[in-house]
């Protein structure tokens, strides 16, 4: 007779399993075959009251926690081939779970990146999912965070900041009157958007990558100390939603909070100059907007960043702290 965990197993997740290396959930590994293919391997995990709030849909915890690993392999220009994921439940309540195995399914499917195996435990902390994703690169392209060269633009795809106001909305820091805007800034920070569109695009022209999770400011920090060099970056360029430049105009958010908020799930990368314009017509062509902020410059200070006057803005926040 089936324990409870592996009947819970079977009617949520095994559906969701449909790769034949997941072996149908039944063992204790899954089998994965990459031909010549490099592996990439990525992990994130989400916590209630860190990364989502108690009250969020579970479709749209499910979605946020594979999206957010998925982000990552599209920085580093990967297909996706499938995930694990452990989920640590409070209790087995199964109207949340048949919600939660719904919207991880649609995106499994619609991302082509099937559930291959985990765990589930149970826990008296706060509802946590772990996933492990992997995707594939042809041999020796992942584009690592290391690559930036001094000339380089430096790119970011989308928009800057949205996700950031839809959690202060959440957390009654901020209203916003208009339903329609109000729901595409919840929409950008429970279901964030990987640019998985992009990933090739980012193989063909990007030196260096990484996505937007923790701020734009702070992660472009990251990839210039990874490469070993700095940037200077034109704040006025930053790409903002209509709804962010409006709430801007009406003096209720500045740019440095955009810029350090989080949860964007953008790609920023660096290219060579003669390169940022097929990038763009290439990310054009999945529909996906690609924005150059600045250029990478020599030297190991931190970015500085500078406004339509030419003066410098000191960001007293870099990024948003999950930890």
């Amino acid at each position: 007779m089936p324990s409870g965990e592996d009947d819970l197993i079977g009617r949520y997740f095994k559906p969701i399993a449909t790769d034949p290396g997941a072996l149908g959930l039944a063992d204790d590994a899954a089998i994965l075959k990459v031909g010549g293919d490099d592996l990439v391997i990525t992990t994130d995990a989400v916590v209630e009251g860190v990364h989502f709030l108690s009250g969020d849909p579970p479709e749209t915890v499910a979605r946020k926690a594979l999206r957010v690993n998925l982000s990552d392999l599209a920085a580093k220009g990967a297909t996706p081939a499938g995930f694990v994921m452990s989920l640590a439940l409070r209790n087995a309540d199964e109207g949340w779970l048949a919600s939660f195995a719904r919207g991880l399914s649609d995106d499994a499917t619609g991302f082509g990146c099937p559930l291959l195996g985990g765990d589930t435990v149970a826990t008296p902390g706060p509802l946590t999912i772990s996933i492990t994703a992997f995707g594939r690169v042809p041999p020796g392209e992942t584009i690592l965070r290391s690559g930036a060269e001094p000339g380089d633009r430096i790119v970011v795809s989308g928009t800057i900041g949205d996700a950031s106001l839809g959690l202060a909305i959440l957390t009654g820091k901020m209203t916003v009157g208009d339903a329609a805007v109000r729901e595409m800034l919840l929409g950008r920070y429970r279901i964030p958007q990987p640019r998985i569109a992009l990933a090739e695009t980012v193989r063909k022209f990007a030196r260096a990558a990484m996505d937007v999770s923790d701020g734009l400011a702070g992660d472009l920090a990251k990839l210039c100390a990874a490469s070993g060099v700095s940037a200077v970056i034109d704040a006025g360029s930053v790409p903002l939603s209509d709804a962010a430049r409006g709430l801007m105009e009406q003096g209720r958010i500045c740019l440095e909070s955009m810029v350090s908020g989080g949860d964007d799930y953008e790609i920023l990368c660096t290219m060579a100059e003669n390169r940022f314009g097929d990038f763009a017509r290439a990310a054009r062509s999945v529909g996906v907007a690609a924005t150059s902020i600045g250029t990478i410059v020599a030297g190991n200070i931190p970015p500085k960043w500078f406004d339509a006057e030419g003066s410098e803005i000191a960001l007293p926040r870099l990024s948003y702290s999950h930890f």
